[in-house]
């Protein structure tokens, strides 16, 4: 049903009610509610009537009015609202979809603070290129708003890019920054992919919507079964996955209630329509806690709105730029102009030592050998012992940089009640089944732990976390001392895996060089606990 408020009864309203009020039409009764002087319903310079008129009643009877500018309301779920286009029809998917919804108010509460410094933005960049204002609601679908946010299948960041698909529409991801992560790069990149499949799947933004959840190879052969069947193309008329089929449902679910919230008794927290964030250069590298204090943020605070940065610093070869509040970006610019290049970033001396390498080096001071390399003018990876070496380091304590990668991670690894924590160092050669029958814990539990998805590639001196029930009975090792001989074909791995030891075990027990291969007819000393193998 199609609701009609009087423009009279809701200029009155807006013109200071501050109570819940009712008024009825000649063809049903609305209610609306406020809570005070309804500044959600002003628009600057236009009156009361034309924002009545436009916002609840139909085109055909909006079209003598003076056009209004979305861009002048002031709220900016109002500013979406103003511009939806989509049909949604009433199917039972989304019903199910809108009653869940519209049933978890705190919810919608929790993406709307979330999305209180990103959402203008990407109103804006949507409204640039003339997409639908729908699309601004598809964060919610994908990460409720969450930059941080990391799926099972290693989709990561607010629009949820899987690692492949990120590097194919320019975000770059290594040791230093994540851009799926990164909200501006990330919202380009989003829409950059959004734009291809519409395109591509017959120019209809359902079947683009699908495409981003499901891929453009399973759409396209949905849609190519249905043309050789002469069936319908739309979304609607598709075999496709049941993920797909309820997630669309989703995001229209969200149209709907954001179209008509009073009659599902929602509230889109306001979020003022008006640019929150800055986007500002800075010429280089930058330790995260050395621009905070030029901010005068949090480094907590400024890794919320950088959340590309995996480390304590900028990556060294770019993005050179940070986001900031928009009330701090000018302070920001004169501070950073006042503090030479030298003072951005802290450096240690460090004379290289037998055992060294720059992997361990760079382990040990939390940076990457790339960072050392160029740091030092070296050309490969080679050092010689007593060369002395500049070490970019952080200005603070580890702990201090709050939404690093490292205490994102070690937070997963919070310590469970009445558990205890088993640390392992990976060795080269080891995999997450092999160290998951050394501890006696399952593949997934190991993933799960270190925020890692259970095809991983594990790195050596990597540090895995474990947790074990202190009560918990584990049977006695009974042990004996096995000599192996090698093998042609043999490996540390194959032999770790054979006889349920670690790689790091056969290392320690038989003193090798992890960089020399195993020869025939070597002679390996094996501790073996024989009620494993």
């Amino acid at each position: 049903m199609h609701f009609k408020i009087s423009a009279v009864t809701l200029v009155a309203l807006l013109s200071g009610c501050v109570s819940t009020s009712e008024s009825t039409s000649s063809t049903a009764q609305k209610t609306v509610k406020t809570t005070s002087t309804p500044a959600l319903l002003q628009v600057k310079g236009a009156s009361a009537e034309q924002i009545a008129n436009r916002l609840w009643y139909g085109d055909s009877e909006a079209e003598q009015l003076p056009p209004l500018d979305a861009a002048e309301l002031e709220d900016l779920w109002q500013r979406i609202q103003l511009q939806l286009t989509f049909n949604v029809p009433q199917t039972r998917p989304i019903v199910e979809q809108r009653n869940f919804y519209s049933q978890h108010q705190s919810y919608l509460d929790r993406v709307a603070n979330r999305a209180q410094p990103f959402l203008y933005y990407i109103v804006q960049e949507l409204e640039k290129r003339n997409m639908p204002l729908e699309l601004a609601l598809l964060p919610i679908v994908e990460s409720a708003f969450d930059p941080f946010a990391y799926s099972h299948a290693r989709a990561s960041g607010m629009w949820q890019f899987m690692p492949a698909t990120g590097s194919r529409f320019g975000l770059k991801q290594n040791f230093w920054y994540d851009g799926r992560r990164d909200v501006i790069e990330s919202t380009r990149a989003a829409l950059d992919y959004l734009q291809y499949l519409y395109n591509t799947l017959e120019h209809d933004w359902l079947n683009a919507i699908a495409a981003y959840n499901a891929g453009e190879g399973r759409i396209g052969r949905a849609i190519r079964a249905n043309k050789k069947r002469r069936l319908p193309t739309d979304f609607w008329s598709l075999d496709l996955p049941a993920e797909t089929t309820v997630y669309v449902p989703k995001l229209l679910a969200l149209v709907d209630i954001l179209k008509r919230p009073d009659d599902f008794d929602i509230v889109w927290k306001f979020i003022a329509n008006e640019p929150k964030i800055a986007v500002v250069p800075t010429d280089g590298q930058i330790d995260l806690a050395i621009a905070a204090e030029l901010a005068e943020l949090s480094v907590a605070e400024l890794q919320a709105l950088n959340p590309g940065f995996n480390q304590w610093a900028t990556d060294p070869d770019g993005p050179h730029q940070l986001v900031l509040p928009l009330t701090k970006a000018d302070n920001f610019k004169r501070l950073l102009a006042q503090t030479p290049a030298a003072d951005r970033l802290q450096w240690q001396s460090y004379t290289v030592s037998s055992g060294d390498t720059l992997g361990k080096i760079a382990r040990d001071y939390k940076t990457d050998v790339s960072a050392i390399r160029r740091l030092n003018n070296l050309t490969g990876n080679t050092i010689r012992i007593g060369q002395h070496l500049l070490i970019p380091m952080s200005a603070k304590a580890a702990e201090k940089y709050e939404l690093s990668q490292q205490n994102r991670i070690a937070r997963a690894q919070g310590r469970a009640a009445g558990s205890v924590k088993t640390e392992y160092i990976v060795q080269a050669g080891d995999t997450l089944w092999d160290i998951s029958r050394e501890h006696k814990v399952t593949v997934a539990e190991l993933a799960k732990w270190n925020g890692m998805v259970q095809r991983d590639t594990l790195k050596p001196g990597q540090k895995l976390v474990m947790w074990h029930d202190s009560d918990s009975s584990v049977t006695t090792a009974v042990t004996r001392t096995v000599n192996y001989k090698v093998r042609k074909g043999d490996s540390l791995a194959r032999i770790a895996q054979r006889f349920s030891v670690s790689i790091a075990e056969i290392v320690k027990w038989n003193n090798i060089n992890t960089e020399r291969y195993l020869q025939p007819g070597q002679q390996l000393k094996l501790i073996v606990d024989v009620t494993q193998v």
